[in-house]
């Protein structure tokens, strides 16, 4: 019966190892196209699936495994669907229809795992509550409670501090592992530094209330605040362009064009996708960007060319209540604009005390190439264009 192996496709120039994180179980069938496997890089999800339809016969590798791209790592053996007469004078009966016993039944149902998952080591082919057991103690799942003794009601067990102090082991993500070393990398080797100023929001909130509807009812995308920041970054840069510059040896490289990140939180870690000549883009293309990136980064299908790159990032803490932070920069990347909780406080305006949305906002940078008062300066520009958008049409 013909065969085709599973391997691990080259998914970026710079990434020659990826982590197995989940894999179809062996024993399934799968048509052509269904996801079989998913790998992690240091910097994206990829999502693997088959060639052809068939059986799975066998992984040569685990989750958890690190692999190199081309590997190897499983075998589908074609065959029609299990089922069809085609399947029925070709393939032996999928182990997951054949009756087990009632109590590996019960305890497959209550524990939520796929009955091919399991060696069966009963007649047959059957699962046994054994094999239940063994399985669900190779994952490190709690055996459920309908399958232990049962207790009188004179001898309860007692909790014991073991049971309450427990401990969990995780495998660090490559992901994670990445971003932990780019930012000790940064630590390292930059001279950071990080300047604050506050800004207020009150202009472009109403700007931004007043045309929220339509703009949405016409384009079919939300109006946020971040394109506003976009523009009002991509003003600064052009004024102030070493922060949108980087040092390479003993060189500065200073771009004509503006790529900014826009970090995304994740359950995975930070993923910064990156706005490609943000410098010609409209709000309308900005916000349509950033609603793309959002739900790529959120189901893992971010392309390596979306998330690498960038001559500036922007991350904007306040979507989860920070009220202030200092932002650590991405090499090569020389500085990073932190955005927060917009925050109704008391401020003076023309000697009189008024209650305003105000924001925190932080560039951190390299002190290496940007000096102070170009941050100060980059950072006021981005204030001027926020507390009064209309500078941005005039180009003021």
């Amino acid at each position: 019966m013909p065969q085709v192996e599973i391997k691990v496709p080259n998914i970026g120039e710079s990434i020659n190892e990826v982590i197995i994180i989940k894999l179809k179980a062996e024993g399934s069938w799968v048509k052509e196209g269904d996801l079989v496997v998913t790998i992690e890089s240091d910097k994206i999800s990829v999502e693997i699936t088959a060639e052809q339809s068939g059986i799975i016969k066998q992984w040569n590798c685990k989750e958890g495994d690190e692999v190199g791209i081309g590997t190897s790592i499983g075998v589908i053996e074609v065959s029609e669907q299990p089922g069809t007469a085609a399947a029925q004078a070709t393939t032996a009966q999928p182990q997951n229809q054949l009756k087990n016993s009632p109590a590996a039944e019960k305890m497959i149902a209550e524990a939520g795992i796929e009955q091919t998952s399991i060696s069966a080591s009963g007649k047959a082919g059957r699962i046994t509550k054994a094999d239940v057991i063994s399985k669900l103690e190779s994952l490190n799942t709690q055996i459920p409670d309908s399958t232990q003794p049962k207790q009188s009601m004179q001898a309860k067990p007692a909790v014991s501090s073991q049971q309450i102090r427990g401990e969990e082991r995780v495998r660090i993500t490559k992901l994670r592992q990445r971003i932990a070393e780019r930012l000790k990398e940064s630590q390292n080797t930059a001279a950071l530094l990080t300047t604050f100023n506050e800004i207020d929001m009150s202009r472009t909130i109403e700007l931004r209330t007043e045309y929220k509807e339509s703009f949405n009812k016409k384009h079919g995308v939300k109006l946020g605040f971040m394109s506003f920041f976009v523009k009002a970054t991509i003003v600064g840069l052009q004024e102030i362009p070493r922060v949108n510059a980087s040092i390479e040896g003993h060189d500065i490289v200073y771009k004509n064009y503006c790529d900014i990140g826009i970090a995304v939180g994740t359950d995975k870690g930070l993923i910064v996708p990156v706005l490609r000549n943000a410098q010609l883009l409209s709000v309308l293309e900005i916000e349509s960007k950033i609603a793309e990136f959002g739900q790529k980064a959120r189901n893992g299908s971010l392309a390596i060319d979306e998330i690498t790159g960038g001559t500036f990032t922007i991350s904007n803490g306040g979507v989860y209540g920070s009220l202030i932070s200092t932002p650590i920069i991405n090499p090569p990347q020389s500085a990073i604009l932190g955005m927060h909780v917009i925050q109704k406080r008391p401020v003076a305006i023309n000697d009189k005390i008024e209650i305003r949305p105000m924001m925190y906002v932080a560039l951190s940078y390299d002190h290496r190439l940007i000096d102070g008062k170009e941050a100060v300066t980059f950072l006021c520009r981005i204030k001027e264009c926020i507390e009064d958008p209309r500078r941005m049409l005039i180009n003021m």
